[in-house]
């Protein structure tokens, strides 16, 4: 039976032994799920006995501990006179440098009518982002080479325009899986968008719900998949899902159950990230973060020491100085721990067929031969994705693995649909991906982006900036439909041209 607890009682509770955490005043016991968490257990003891709300909440779903946690592991709530006294200490506690900043930088970002370009969205979304957030969403394999090339590969292909054609009216709706769109562009698979607003995954879905067109939910989403479904514009409107296979089958299939009877449309079965990768920009901000605030206090320190006279003390010598272990797995390390690395064409896509009548779309395919085994497997279309560069470094560009296909297999094309995704930033690299034969490309961090940004307003703004390119693409082309997109308009060079930036 559940009842009220002080901050001193919980704090007795902060070790393996014996490990309880409060997440929005409430009290749960987590011992016995420290082995189990898929990020470790050293997270959680690091806020054993103590409030780990503000960590927990960006980055699980509210349904997470009901899932996780047997009721008995629910102790019940802090008392009201400890809830006030938390709430006093958040309040008046001083906030770091990086929050400054990340408030001067709301006060100063654009009104959203200003914003004409994705690459401007991008751009106001990183400054008004916390560092670890930023670090988290722009980080890619190793030097970022891929992440960097998935777009260098769209300034390989330039276009043969066709001029004296009728182009008054321009139709850019396709479908996707049978489900209309009004663009060739469906919001790809991105986890964790509460990091960058509180409302997270729920703008995506009401910004897409609005402008018609497509949103692959995320296994990591912030949202469970039943909030997000429950912030549809409409019943109908489509929701695709972006699953990331549990080893253990059981529990796989509960979560494809699941979202079936929450009425999604699609499984988009993620296939390339089967492990973290190495991703040092985001392994590296919370170093960065203690050197902000190191400085910050050093500078104010040497401040009252000239005040008073003093002479300022010598730093310590880093390489005496013993640090603690580095987490390697990083922001995203955690997510994908259970991931099934035992996954096959010949067992997996059975497996899928045999719990869901739901059209299933491999996403990660990263090569010509792979694209062949998945029609084999008769899967209903296939995404073609490096994982935004998250992954393995060197893997091709997906761009370039669509050209390969178009070159070497064109017959995939006919028996099943195919989508791109990573570095499309204009309305352009939509038109030249579809010129090569893809059915529609998907954006991720884009999206991430708008909503960080400006909410639901700004998921609005960058469909319609992408419409808006690819309608006077398509003018420019000579074409009024997106049918009329053949691989004749297209055509890949030998050079590419210098570019500004990235």
């Amino acid at each position: 039976m559940s009842r009220t607890w002080t901050l001193q009682e919980v704090k007795q509770h902060n070790t393996s032994s014996s490990c309880w955490v409060v997440i929005k005043d409430k009290v749960y016991d987590v011992t016995e799920f420290l082995p189990e968490h898929p990020g470790g257990s050293k997270i959680i003891l690091k806020y054993a006995g103590r409030d780990a709300t503000a960590v927990y909440e960006p980055i699980h779903p509210l349904d997470a501990l009901d899932k996780n946690l047997p009721p008995d592991k629910h102790l019940g709530s802090l008392d009201t006179s400890t809830i006030a006294a938390l709430k006093k200490e958040r309040d008046t506690r001083k906030k770091t440098q990086d929050e400054l900043r990340v408030e001067r930088e709301q006060r100063r970002k654009p009104a959203i009518n200003r914003i004409l370009s994705l690459r401007d969205m991008e751009e106001v979304a990183l400054k008004v982002m916390s560092h670890k957030v930023m670090a988290y969403y722009l980080s890619a394999a190793d030097d970022e080479i891929t992440s960097n090339e998935n777009s260098r590969a769209f300034s390989r292909f330039f276009f043969h325009p066709r001029v004296l054609r009728p182009i008054s009216q321009v139709d850019t709706s396709t479908t996707i899986l049978g489900y209309k769109s009004a663009i060739p562009v469906l919001a790809s698979g991105a986890g964790l968008a509460q990091l960058g607003h509180p409302l997270g995954e729920a703008n995506i879905t009401r910004g897409c719900g609005r402008t018609n067109i497509i949103q692959m939910v995320s296994s990591h989403a912030s949202l469970s998949s039943s909030e997000i479904a429950a912030t549809r514009v409409s019943p109908e409107q489509p929701l695709f899902f972006q699953l990331y296979k549990h080893r253990d089958n059981e529990i796989a299939e509960r979560r494809v159950r699941e979202v079936v009877e929450l009425g999604y449309n699609a499984i988009f079965l993620t296939v390339d990230a089967p492990v973290s990768a190495n991703r040092e920009r985001d392994i590296r901000a919370p170093f960065e973060l203690e050197d902000q605030e190191r400085e910050a206090q050093a500078q104010e320190l040497g401040e009252k020491q000239q005040t008073a006279g003093e002479t300022s003390r010598e730093p310590g010598n880093a390489e005496t100085e013993i640090e603690g272990e580095v987490n390697l797995l990083g922001t995203a390390g955690a997510l994908v721990a259970s991931v099934d690395l035992g996954m096959t064409f010949k067992e997996t896509i059975p497996w899928l067929r045999s719990i869901t009548k739901l059209p299933i779309v491999i996403k990660g395919i990263q090569c010509v031969a792979d694209a062949v085994l998945a029609t084999e497997a008769g899967v209903d279309g296939i995404l073609l994705s490096n994982h935004g560069g998250r992954q393995l470094e060197y893997s091709l560009p997906p761009l370039e693995v669509l050209y390969r296909i178009r070159k070497e297999r064109p017959d995939v094309f006919e028996k099943l649909e195919v989508y791109i995704d990573g570095g499309i930033r204009r309305g352009t690299d939509v038109l030249k991906a579809l010129c090569l034969g893809a059915k529609a490309v998907g954006l991720g961090r884009a999206f991430l982006y708008a909503q960080s940004a400006y909410g639901e307003a700004g998921v609005v703004q960058t469909v319609r900036i992408l419409q808006r390119e690819i309608i006077l693409g398509m003018r420019l082309l000579g074409v009024t439909s997106v049918n009329e997109l053949v691989p004749g308009l297209v055509e890949r060079m030998s050079w590419q041209p210098i570019l500004a930036r990235l």
